[in-house]
């Protein structure tokens, strides 16, 4: 259970830093047309890696 739960956030790391090396490659004009900020990379990465482990 204690593997299981280090796994998981190995994982939800994994994705929290893949998002932001997709958005970082994306220019100010697409995060724009995006909806979002440089600034608000960050967040949106950790939210999608939360949110992913609770599907």
């Amino acid at each position: 259970m204690f593997v299981t739960f280090i796994l998981s956030k190995i994982r939800a790391y994994q994705r929290y830093r893949e998002t932001v090396r997709e958005l970082m490659q994306f220019s100010d004009r697409q995060l724009d047309d995006l909806g979002i900020s440089r600034g608000e990379i960050d967040l949106i990465a950790r939210q999608n890696a939360v949110s992913s482990t609770t599907s």
